[in-house]
């Protein structure tokens, strides 16, 4: 277990610092007008975990500990994003889509509810 929580931690670390490399080179290349750099990390954590996630699984030899590290630890750090669509896909996959069409509906939804409400309170108290 203590290994696992180390592979989290240096996973986590790395992956935080690639998406403030990657957040800080998309906005010198194309400014802050749209959030460029955050599609791109959520599109690449989404493709990088559903690579991974598969390959880790079905050819690529990893030890529990890596692979938490890799799939929790550096994605998790770069993106969580990444984790909502690989559920999303497994649920589809496994003929669950209606489970799947409702998580990406309430998380969506109740995300932005979330977030409109976080910056209502926090800019009127």
């Amino acid at each position: 277990m203590i290994q696992t929580l180390l592979a989290i931690a240096v996973f986590g670390t790395l992956g935080c610092w690639a998406r403030f490399g990657q957040t800080l080179l998309m906005q010198n290349l194309f400014g802050r007008e749209f959030p460029i750099a955050v599609l791109s990390i959520n599109v690449i954590g989404s493709f990088l975990i559903g690579f991974l996630f598969f390959e880790t699984l079905d050819r690529l030899t990893l030890g529990p500990a890596i692979r938490t590290g890799i799939l929790t630890g550096f994605l998790g750090g770069y993106t969580t994003f990444s984790t909502f669509e690989l559920e999303t896909l497994l649920l589809a996959e496994n003929g669950e889509v209606l489970k799947a069409a409702s998580y990406v509906i309430l998380s969506v939804g109740i995300g932005l509810i979330a977030v409109f409400s976080g910056a209502y309170l926090a800019r009127n108290l």
